[in-house]
């Protein structure tokens, strides 16, 4: 159960606006991204959400790693995202790998404004 959990709201993003948009184009940025900081990808889901008036309008996504996940949310009419990187340290430390991926995601992104916070979850008592 000991685990990392980092999670961030990202305010104005500065990204192309298509790219909150594009839920393939963000579920292969985070699938590599993943990957590229060593984590190792199980899964993956991603959806495309549409107004009322048949328009697109932001993407959910999860990446599920064998060391936990990786979930984004766009709000592209806001250029927002939220954005949850969990990590578990049963068998050995990941923080690295997530504090990485973290700044990549977040990079990529390119908030004008960052709200960001690091949750140590699940310590055993001794």
């Amino acid at each position: 159960m000991n685990g990392l959990h980092l999670i961030a709201d990202l305010h104005d993003c500065r990204c192309a606006p298509g790219f909150l948009l594009d839920a393939p184009g963000l579920e292969t940025f985070c699938v590599d991204a993943c990957q590229r900081h060593g984590l190792t990808v199980v899964g993956r889901l991603f959806h495309a959400f549409q107004d009322a008036g048949g328009q697109p309008a932001g993407v959910t996504g999860t990446v599920v790693l064998a060391e936990s996940h990786l979930a984004v949310h766009t709000w592209p009419e806001i250029a927002s995202v939220t954005l949850d990187i969990y990590v578990c340290n049963f068998s050995g430390d990941n923080s690295e790998q997530a504090h990485a991926l973290f700044d990549e995601v977040i990079t990529v992104f390119s908030p004008k404004r960052l709200e960001k916070q690091a949750v140590a979850r699940g310590h055993l008592g001794d």
